[in-house]
């Protein structure tokens, strides 16, 4: 509650805001015209068509754009098409950047520690025309070394232009590249690798002393080609011992290459682009195959998605063995639009490598869109929400109030430029300040982490929703819906069907709205898997000539046509009692608690109620450990503590309660971690998605202790 003193300083603050919304309404209602955004928000996205006893088909009612009717006007089928286009058509623009690194210093802490960081200066840009160049000499360079052309070849590097055009380089030899997680630990490399038998590897300075290790376990491996760092010489010689290995810089492969005689060799739209691993969140990664004619179709998905425009400038920074991130630079690409390089340790300016002084990437940059992932938009959130709570009692009930207020508006279809302006714009500052799109996927983005972003950062905030074996496309939110929670219509290549699933109880004849799993078909839609053909017959079918993937999901398509992603197959457990809990949708609900760094909830069948691993955000438990009186204790022992695991279950109690959790699904115990789990631990996947069995097998002992508890 909030004191009678700061209620009575609101008081004449809320009068000011009530008349001047007397004032400007009439001008804002027909500046703005509001029942345009009600209705374009609430206009059906998908209609039914085809229907059975046991399922529905959606399509979507959107017709293609511009973008999309250009690349059939100009038949491009093939990736390979879309840079000989663009190279064309703009030749001169800025294409790819990258961000000069000056020097690396010395940087004394406050407690005395010292830490490396970067001084940093501009950006320096390949034009469409030298991107397109690069690419072709490095694709003949890869031939110059032996590389026969459609032969396979690993990426295995941190995403950055190198890594585009070498890609690209591949394509204009019909190399389908077998892409690998830059985060992924060294068996799953080895096995991604040797599964393919490649013999070259494609990789970075910071990547190169993994092959160390490596090696011994892939002998089919004969290049090593590397991409060099700006500051650091690449260090080779502990690699001379293997006379059957050569290693050598990317530059001068390029080098090479310009003065190779080799002819490309264009891909055709049915042959393999990609061999693309899945994050592996259910064991060993499968290799999923994308044709060029999928990701073609999954760029013409995207281009009907959202409006681009001529001087929209995109962030980089998600890994580009990602197919979310790889096909939405393919569309900045195919549009003309810049790609400025950054890392998560350079992003913004209190990012860990960043000078003190010194600008992050995006204050630089200053982009207008941006991939991103739930985890990162959470993290992006709960530090805004820190950055207020650092303030006196007045100006977090300023802030609440405005914030509040701007929703209200926005809700009935106003804009609030006045607040933004004063407000709001300055945490947008935090992204460049000119970030008006962010499209996120990967996972479920929470309905209130959706509608804080886009309150607070003054932009649109598109969920989507799609999986590796479709090429990332699915569906995507309109940019004139006004909901959150949702993932949006189909996209104009696909079609979306919801089947029954009998053993979870979600049927298409379930109230109010259809429910089952979700099939998605099309031509996004993936060959199948890599050397796993019985695993391929299992999740891909093809009927009426369409290829269709079966995708664990569960969703809900309400009555605009819209998708709601509720559940997940592997992810549901029933308990003792016979009701069902839906793992996944509770940790995406508690994730976003102020207080939970990461969860993972776990439910045994033969027991009532569910228990949690959290691993807990250090600031914030620090602060409530002293606000229940327990001090001068370090974060180890504080999560070792029965007393922070009771204060623990009561906030998740309390936030469970505003996200509307059942009591059944909201945990009765906790054990908390103390370490951040990464993909090095193999506890999460590069996507950061839990490995649910590693998890459970490293804390067994622990899950054991709670339930007898």
């Amino acid at each position: 509650m909030l004191s009678f003193w700061v209620q009575c300083a609101l008081v004449p603050i809320k009068a000011l805001l009530f008349i001047f919304d007397i004032v400007t309404l009439p001008i804002y209602f027909i500046l703005q015209a509001p029942w345009k955004a009600g209705q374009d928000s609430k206009r059906v996205k998908a209609r039914i068509i085809k229907s059975n006893r046991d399922a529905l088909t959606y399509r979507t009612t959107e017709p293609p754009r511009s973008v999309h009717v250009k690349m059939l006007q100009e038949n491009i089928d093939t990736l390979e098409k879309v840079l000989n286009y663009v190279a064309k058509t703009y030749s001169s623009k800025q294409c790819l950047g990258t961000r000069q690194i000056i020097s690396e210093e010395d940087e004394p802490q406050p407690n005395g520690r010292i830490f490396k960081k970067y001084n940093m200066g501009d950006y320096k840009w390949k034009s469409y025309l030298e991107t397109d160049r690069m690419a072709n000499y490095f694709g003949r360079g890869l031939r110059e070394l032996g590389q026969p052309a459609r032969q396979k070849i690993v990426i295995f590097a941190e995403t950055r232009a190198e890594w585009l055009i070498a890609a690209h380089g591949c394509f204009k030899q019909s190399m389908p590249i077998v892409t690998v997680y830059a985060t992924l630990g060294d068996d799953g490399v080895a096995h991604c690798i040797a599964e393919t038998e490649v013999t070259t590897v494609i990789t970075s300075h910071d990547l190169l002393p993994k092959f160390k290790t490596i090696l011994p376990n892939c002998p089919n491996i004969n290049t090593i080609i590397y991409m060099e760092d700006q500051l650091h010489k690449t260090p080779t010689t502990e690699f001379t011992e293997d006379n059957r290995v050569k290693i050598l810089p990317f530059t001068k492969v390029v080098k090479n290459g310009s003065y190779s005689k080799c002819e490309n060799v264009p891909p055709k739209g049915d042959d393999i682009a990609i061999i693309m691993y899945t994050s592996g969140s259910t064991g060993t990664p499968k290799g999923v195959m994308l044709s060029h004619k999928n990701c073609i179709a999954s760029m013409k998905g995207f281009c009907d998605m959202v409006s681009i425009y001529p001087d929209d400038v995109l962030i980089g920074f998600l890994p580009l063995a990602h197919v979310f991130e790889l096909l939405a630079e393919s569309v900045c690409l195919m549009t003309g639009i810049s790609i400025g390089y950054s890392t998560p340790l350079t992003l913004i300016d209190s990012s860990t490598k960043i000078k003190r002084g010194c600008r992050g990437d995006a204050s630089v940059l200053k982009p207008t869109c941006m991939t991103s992932v739930p985890l990162i938009l959470d993290r992006i959130s709960k530090g805004i929400y820190d950055k207020v709570n650092t303030g006196s009692t007045f100006q977090k009930s300023i802030f609440e109030l405005l914030y509040q207020y701007k929703v209200k508006w926005i809700n009935r279809g106003f804009q609030t430029p006045l607040t933004d302006l004063f407000v709001f714009k300055k945490v947008a500052n935090l992204l460049g300040g000119k970030v008006r799109l962010i499209l996120s996927g990967g996972a479920p983005l929470s309905a209130e982490t959706h509608e804080q972003i886009k309150t607070c950062l003054c932009l649109n905030l598109i969920q989507g929703y799609g999986l590796t074996e479709t090429s990332s496309a699915a569906t995507a939110m309109d940019t004139a819906d006004m909901t959150y929670g949702r993932t949006g219509g189909p996209l104009t290549i696909c079609d979306i069907r919801l089947v029954n699933w009998e053993e979870g109880n979600y049927r298409i004849s379930n109230k109010p709205f259809p429910q089952g799993e979700i099939l998605i078909g099309g031509d996004c839609v993936s060959v199948g898997y890599y050397n796993l053909p019985s695993k391929t017959n299992e999740d891909f079918f093809v009927e009426d000539g369409r290829r269709w993937f079966r995708t664990d999901d569960i969703g809900e398509i309400q009555a605009d046509g819209v998708l709601k992603i509720i559940d997940r197959k592997k992810d549901l457990v029933k308990l003792q009692a016979g009701e069902y809990v839906s793992l996944g949708k509770v940790e995406t609900e508690l994730k976003t608690c102020s207080i939970i760094e990461n969860i993972y909830v776990y439910g045994d069948s033969t027991k009532r109620f569910t228990v949690a691993l959290v691993v807990p955000d250090q600031h914030q438990l620090l602060q409530l450990a002293a606000s229940i009186g327990v001090c001068d204790k370090s974060f180890q022992e504080l999560c070792s503590s029965q007393i922070m695991e009771k204060a623990i279950l009561k906030e998740i109690a309390e936030h469970a309660s505003k996200r509307k959790l059942q009591k059944f699904e909201v945990p009765m115990a906790v054990t908390l971690c103390n370490e951040v789990w990464s993909p090095d631990m193999g506890l999460v996947t590069a996507a950061f998605k839990l490995k649910r069995k590693n998890i459970q097998s490293r804390y067994q002992k622990d899950i054991n202790r709670m339930y007898a508890s």
